[in-house]
């Protein structure tokens, strides 16, 4: 029974897993005119697949968590476990959702499908900060607030690329999400604020008082709203509202030994 939590972690990585297949496979050529004549991109058919696959291990991340408590089966091995996941599905498979875009980006200039992959290789940035970030959260456990933007929130943010430019009503809104600068300042931005030591807000709640908890009860209340309004383009402004939610908390971080057993209790 106690390895239930680890099973539940596992399946975070198989879902990260089956992300990065759906992301890297060839699909569909589409053409996009313009004012010089005609530019043939290629669009993994699968990619948005891949993206819902990303946002399922977020949620088994979640249920991990809360399963480990549940049954308080929290241990050393699933604390591993739990960031060596992580890795693959909010590193690496957001990694190469970005390499994808940028190979996207490009494909629309001319001479774009013979670009290098010099180009294409700071996709990977993301990915290493990740890496970085988890380690990190592995030296020091930061219970009441993070240092560092959370891996999964990055994640997800990266993950909602694909699913923007797919699904949005709004007109050339897709274009931005496939601008390789656009791209690359994403990259530099959010790989920063995973690696540095600037305060982020947990929205583990230790006590449901409004008072305490006024910032996070007005972010998720603003959240529901931007998702019923905005579909998939609310994961970006989310996460926008999310660091503006940060920078105006007062809540101190809690800065626990990395021998404390806080395996599974909070998302890092």
């Amino acid at each position: 029974m106690k390895q239930i939590p680890n099973i539940f972690t596992l399946l975070n990585l198989v879902f990260g897993c089956i992300a990065i297949v759906m992301i890297m496979q060839p699909g569909d050529a589409i053409v996009t005119l313009d004012n010089g004549g005609s530019t043939l991109v290629v669009l993994p058919e699968r990619i948005g697949l891949g993206c819902l696959f990303i946002f399922a291990a977020a949620v088994i991340d979640f249920l991990d968590g809360f399963m480990a408590r549940l049954m308080k089966a929290s241990s050393e091995m699933g604390r591993q476990l739990d960031s060596l996941s992580d890795v693959v599905s909010f590193g690496v498979a957001p990694g190469m959702i970005l390499f994808q875009l940028l190979r996207m980006g490009f494909a629309r200039e001319e001479n774009g499908l013979d670009v290098s992959l010099w180009f294409l290789l700071p996709a990977f940035l993301f990915s290493a900060a990740v890496a970085w970030r988890l380690a990190k959260f592995n030296i020091t456990s930061q219970v009441t607030t993070f240092r560092g933007v959370p891996s999964p929130a990055a994640g997800l943010l990266v993950a909602s690329f694909p699913l923007i430019i797919k699904y949005s009503t709004y007109e050339g809104l897709g274009a931005w999400f496939i601008n390789p600068w656009i791209l690359y300042a994403v990259i530099i931005v959010v790989g920063y604020l995973m690696v540095s030591n600037l305060r982020f807000l947990s929205l583990k709640f230790t006590d449901y008082s409004f008072k305490r908890n006024l910032v996070k009860y007005v972010l998720l209340g603003a959240s529901v709203a931007c998702i019923v309004f905005l579909g998939w383009l609310s994961v970006p402004v989310i996460f926008i509202l999310y660091l503006l939610s940060s920078a105006l908390s007062r809540e101190e971080t809690v800065v626990l030994p990395s021998s404390y057993n806080t395996t599974h209790d909070v998302t890092v």
